[in-house]
């Protein structure tokens, strides 16, 4: 493929981009509410549009489609169960909105420290997101290199993939905060589930139909259409990936805040049920690309190339081929850019806020803004190393969020949960999974995706059991199921 033509291509997505994000500036976004929340006035289908975007990024088009390459059909597994786990959010999305809503939270990590009466819980939370955060932001910035260095045969490098999807993910950050995010974020998304779907069909048939191409993966390598698969895949390996992905949608601060911008609770169960079609179709894509990719060029030197060969290839109209290419560009960006306004807003409210002490709505919303390219060149440099598979690494992020899991259910469903509690099972459950991922990440047997959780659960249950919870704080906050017209109590101080 013409790597002008892919310039082009970029070109008139980033002019579209631009015209969007300028367009949806609306008032100054002067406060950490307006700024990262949309000032919780967002509707559904935005919502879920932009949800849809930010969550399946650059790990399911490249990600996905290169583990379905190397692990067959152990992949759908992996991918259906992070599916399922959706389902935390009609437990948890009412709650979260509710309390957000009636005490003004802006990060998940200042509900927490709410919630348990302590900053300190709210400090680690945030430096705990922090530091996982970023390596999946890097990610999505690997993402981008490898698919426009695969599709060009190195004519535009792995560098210039990382660099045009910082620039964009930063400016989009800037214009109008999360406002801007969400509307492109929603533009996006239309443009990845289209095209994807047609190129997903037009292969097929290239190939000769599901029955051919499913035929010729038996064939050449029939334990790719078992499980667990060719090798990539074990029990522990499958349990490892799925854990911490089944939590995704509650552990993962850059998706749980967006529970807090819906403008009702109307709005929310929409943005679920749209998300959850928008996802069902994206994943069956994705895999049905790594099949194909598998039956077309079965010697790739990487999985992760799966994409960008196929999309480059001659089973592709090479427009099309561009307007997938811009859609995944576009996805990984959104992630990105969702990422950091989220780790931006949790360093300036939950760390600066409360080691400073400064409350100040003004001085917060500039910290958060001044750390926005910190965080970017942090992930930046993340990427520039290379590392493993895009979706390894992208569990291995999760792996680490997933000990704030324990404290996130025990915030609303157990009154006995502590401070210290908290603080132990998150600080000490997310250096559990630091020492794991530096030690070769084997501890009798498991990795630290399966240990992670149960560790961090022992910490926060047996600390809490330990100690004694502030009853002004707990006293109320553990509620039924929010509704429209209620929300559960918490004293904030």
């Amino acid at each position: 493929m013409s790597q002008s033509f892919i310039w082009y291509g970029i070109a008139t997505y980033v002019v579209i981009s631009i015209v969007v994000a300028m367009m949806s500036r609306t008032g100054k976004s002067s406060t950490m509410s307006d700024y990262f929340l949309g000032g919780r006035s967002m509707g559904g289908v935005v919502s879920a549009l932009s949800y849809s975007a930010t969550t399946y990024s650059a790990f399911m088009m490249v990600g996905l489609a290169g583990l379905t390459y190397k692990g067959g059909v152990g992949a759908l597994g992996f991918e259906i169960i992070y599916f399922a786990g959706v389902s935390l959010v009609a437990i948890f999305g009412p709650r979260f909105w509710a309390a957000g809503k009636k005490y003004g939270f802006v990060t998940p990590s200042e509900m927490l420290g709410a919630r348990y009466g302590s900053r300190w819980v709210a400090i680690a939370a945030a430096v705990v997101s922090c530091i996982f955060l970023i390596p999946y932001s890097a990610v999505q910035l690997s993402g981008v290199g490898y698919l426009v260095s695969g599709m060009t045969e190195g004519g535009i490098s792995f560098g210039a993939g990382l660099l045009i999807a910082t620039a964009l993910a930063i400016f989009f950050s800037y214009v109008a905060g999360i406002r801007s995010v969400m509307w492109t974020d929603s533009l996006q998304a239309l443009v990845m589930i289209v095209a994807s779907a047609l190129v997903a069909i037009l292969v097929v048939s290239e190939l000769g139909g599901f029955s051919a191409m499913f035929a010729t993966v038996a064939e050449r390598k029939p334990e790719m259409l078992t499980v667990p698969g060719p090798g990539l895949f074990s029990l522990q390996t499958f349990l490892g990936l799925t854990i911490p992905w089944f939590f995704f949608s509650i552990s993962n601060p850059q998706v749980s805040q967006r529970l807090f911008m819906p403008e009702s609770l109307g709005a929310l169960r929409r943005m679920l049920l749209i998300f959850l079609c928008f996802g069902l179709v994206y994943t069956l894509v994705s895999v049905i690309w790594g099949f194909s990719a598998f039956v077309a060029f079965p010697d790739l030197e990487s999985p992760d190339l799966a994409t960008s060969v196929l999309l480059s290839s001659d089973f592709v109209p090479p427009v099309l081929g561009v307007i997938v290419m811009v859609g995944i560009l576009a996805a990984a960006v959104s992630t990105i850019d969702s990422i950091l306004l989220t780790l931006s807003s949790m360093v300036a409210r939950d760390v600066y806020g409360n080691v400073s002490g400064d409350q100040s709505d003004h001085r917060q919303l500039w910290v958060g803004k001044l750390v926005i390219p910190v965080i970017s060149l942090l992930a930046l440099g993340f990427a520039a190393m290379e590392l493993s598979l895009i979706s390894i690494l992208s569990v291995a992020a999760s792996a680490g969020l997933v000990v704030t899991v324990p404290a996130i259910v025990g915030a609303f469903f157990w009154k006995r949960g502590t401070a210290a509690g908290a603080l132990a099972s998150i600080a000490g459950g997310g250096l559990f999974v630091i020492v794991m991922y530096l030690t070769g990440n084997k501890l009798f047997g498991y990795n630290a995706g399966i240990l992670g959780l149960p560790v961090s659960t022992l910490l926060f249950v047996g600390v809490s059991l330990l100690t004694r919870p502030s009853n002004e704080v707990t006293e109320g906050f553990v509620s039924e199921r929010a509704s429209s017209d209620a929300a559960p109590v918490v004293n904030a101080g």
